[in-house]
């Protein structure tokens, strides 16, 4: 009997303590993801902007394949959950703030710290939030295929529109202060208010026009390698135009259910 329970108690620890072998691939995307981020941190401290801006979407695009991956193995668990949200904190919320004060914030005379803190504050509380109603029995948004707030990537990407100006036009307004510093605040309001914002699921893809998806797909990817910043300003104005489509598109939703 004192064998089992000691086989017993072992097993529950290693239960508890162990990782699943298929959940290693979509943690390990994780991290990478937050070392990217962090990556671009180093890259804006020698001023190498571009790279630096780089590493920020190479983070998103890893983010955006983790969950997938996870859902598709069943590696879905508390541990990469958390891990995800660890690893948004920082690679959208702590790097970007950290390279828009490099690059533009820290020539504010009063004030530039803190609008990059606000950048990191609100997509950490947006994250909080958004773990807070995981179980939730109610939640309006998620059930009619949106998200509240806009999502920390696209926070951290639109949160750089200036540079992306700056790095098309080479014209130095855009990498003043009080351009960027507007902008900053703006967006990190909008990653904690309550607006809903088209998810993946809000879209329904017809059967009949797939292939034309797949092809602009690979029109895009060919456009982010040939012409990276003019295509991500036109990613970005493309998703602030739709805001206003998403607030309609929800009210509607809503006044069918």
């Amino acid at each position: 009997m004192a064998d089992e329970a000691q086989t017993d108690r072992g097993a529950g620890q290693r239960r508890v303590g162990g990782i699943p072998l298929r959940a290693f691939a979509p943690n390990a995307i994780t991290l990478l993801a937050l070392c990217s981020g962090l990556t671009g941190v180093r890259f804006a401290i020698g001023e190498e902007w571009a790279a630096a801006i780089t590493m920020i979407i190479v983070a998103g695009v890893l983010d955006g394949m983790d969950g997938r991956i996870a859902r598709l193995l069943r590696a879905q668990s508390k541990f990469g959950a958390e891990l995800d949200s660890l690893s948004d904190v920082i690679a959208f919320g702590v790097a970007p703030a950290m390279i828009l004060f490099l690059w533009s914030l820290q020539y504010a005379p009063k004030f530039g710290w803190t609008a990059a803190l606000a950048l990191a504050v609100c997509c950490a509380l947006r994250l909080a939030r958004f773990n807070s109603r995981l179980d939730a029995e109610v939640q309006p948004h998620k059930s009619a295929g949106f998200m509240t707030g806009i999502p920390a990537p696209a926070g951290a990407g639109l949160s750089f529109v200036p540079a992306y100006l700056w790095l098309v036009t080479g014209n130095d307004l855009f990498r003043e202060w009080y351009v960027v510093m507007p902008w900053a605040l703006a967006i990190a309001m909008l990653m904690i208010s309550a607006i809903p914002t088209y998810s993946w699921s809000s879209f329904r893809l017809r059967r009949s026009w797939r292939l034309f998806a797949l092809a602009g797909v690979g029109l895009f990817g060919a456009a982010l390698v040939t012409a990276p910043w003019h295509t991500l300003l036109a990613v970005c104005i493309i998703y602030v135009a739709l805001l206003p489509f998403g607030l309609l598109s929800y009210a509607k939703v809503r006044r069918r259910g």
